[in-house]
């Protein structure tokens, strides 16, 4: 045992509740490739948020109902993705469902990299391009199972946490790289002529689609020469039994809250600046302040895992309803502006929101494996991730027919719900399944 390295030795012992068969240098590289590979997955998943406000600039004729719509799309196909990748760690194993996923993320980069140097690229094609991004949205529910086979509970919070937390990092990457990759020639392509915008200026927004390409293309050779496959088997049969517990659909409900609110308004806030505060003389340019909420909403899910070993996760889950019903009833006040500088306090609060939604993220991701043995932790983070990343869609689809105060009354309504359920079923004293 002591000679074979953490490439070769025997896995079929493999247990990480037993410090005699569990490798911490294994997990911890399994940890760093998959957590890579995954935040590269986010910024795809992210891609058209990031693009879509600039499409109109280049020439494209889209309302801002299309607008809506094609940012919406990726969080619809993330969330149907996440259904089969949640059943996919215990058949694919590890190794093979990193690096296959990853690759995948190359259609969706090298499509909208073609895409967007040709104005008459039909609203159809669009589409069908979002949709591909939902690849990377889906990998989420795969990665974090698979990850969550190589730790031991009393470091699940931490582990799942840093993998989320720095995953979830890649939505602010794409969102803050963009703006910036779209002003010149990237990575030996000035040969590919840039797009004229309508007010005669120069646009390389194909960029938004090849900057993170070398990276993909890094994170599958990793994925193929380090990761390995630990003996958690079952078909897809045998994880269906995760839907007969009460508890998966009470932490679906409130991993939703979390989750969802996260995703649907990191998708959404730039286009939500645009369409309340871009009619006013001075209006905030919504490119500069998207990508704040997503980076806050990330470090607070990454560095909240600890506590969460330390104090349990759903008292933070409780503090994250909580914090976010108060927020997002403090945002409602500063919607249908009358005054530019009324978005200082509308963009606090929307940052607020971000902020108790990472701890939540957190929070619930200590929960499940403290409620469910490992197999079934496992789909359940993948089930309840899965819904949860329908929130982009959810969002984009409200806000496209509801207006913004009436969306965030809703969205302020089902927090407190779901903040009541965390209490009454799992932070109270004496509450049924602590965790």
């Amino acid at each position: 045992m002591a000679a074979q390295t953490s490439t070769t030795r025997d896995l079929t012992s493999w247990d990480p509740e037993n410090a005699d068969t569990w490798d911490r240098r294994l997990a911890w590289r399994t940890l760093s490739i998959t957590t890579y590979n995954l935040t590269l997955a986010f910024a795809v998943w992210y891609l058209v948020s990031a693009i879509a406000p600039r499409l109109t600039m280049i020439g494209f004729d889209l309302s801002p109902g299309q607008l809506y719509w094609l940012v919406a799309v990726p969080g619809l196909a993330g969330g149907l993705m996440r259904l089969v990748f949640m059943f996919l760690p215990p058949v694919l194993g590890t190794r093979t469902l990193v690096g296959g996923s990853a690759t995948l993320l190359l259609i969706p980069m090298i499509g909208w990299t073609l895409a967007v140097r040709d104005a008459t690229t039909s609203y159809g094609v669009l589409i069908l391009l979002a949709a591909a991004t939902g690849i990377g949205g889906g990998a989420f529910a795969g990665f974090m199972p698979s990850t969550s086979y190589f730790f031991p509970r009393r470091m699940s919070g931490t582990a799942l946490g840093l993998q989320a937390g720095l995953g979830n990092f890649g939505v602010s990457l794409i969102q803050f790289l963009v703006p910036w990759v779209v002003g010149f020639g990237l990575l030996g392509t000035a040969a590919l002529t840039p797009q004229t915008t309508v007010d005669g200026g120069q646009l390389w927004l194909h960029n938004a689609g090849l900057v993170l390409i070398p990276w993909v293309l890094a994170g599958i050779v990793m994925a193929a020469l380090f990761l390995r496959r630990v003996p958690v088997t079952a078909n897809f049969r045998q994880q269906l039994d995760i839907f007969s517990n009460r508890d998966t659909w009470l932490m679906t409900a409130i991993y939703t809250m979390t989750f969802g609110a996260f995703s649907g308004f990191a998708a959404q806030l730039g286009l939500l600046i645009l369409n309340e505060y871009g009619h006013f003389a001075d209006a905030p340019d919504p490119l500069k302040f998207a990508f704040l909420g997503p980076l806050l909403g990330s470090l607070t899910r990454a560095a909240w895992g600890p506590l969460c070993d330390r104090f349990g996760g759903a008292v933070w889950t409780l503090v994250a309803g909580i914090g976010m019903t108060a927020s997002t009833v403090f945002t409602l006040f500063f919607l249908d502006p009358h005054d530019v500088g009324q978005f200082t306090w509308f963009l606090a609060g929307m940052l607020a929101i971000f902020t108790f939604a990472g701890i939540g993220n957190a929070g619930t991701f200590k929960q499940m494996p403290m409620i469910f043995d490992r197999r079934q932790a496992g789909g359940v983070i993948g089930f309840t991730s899965a819904i949860a990343a329908f929130g982009p869609f959810l969002v984009g689809m409200a806000l496209s027919v509801w207006s913004p105060r009436a969306f965030f009354i809703g969205a302020a309504a089902y927090f407190a719900l779901c903040t009541w359920l965390t209490w009454s079923n799992y932070a109270r004293p004496g509450a049924r399944r602590p965790s």
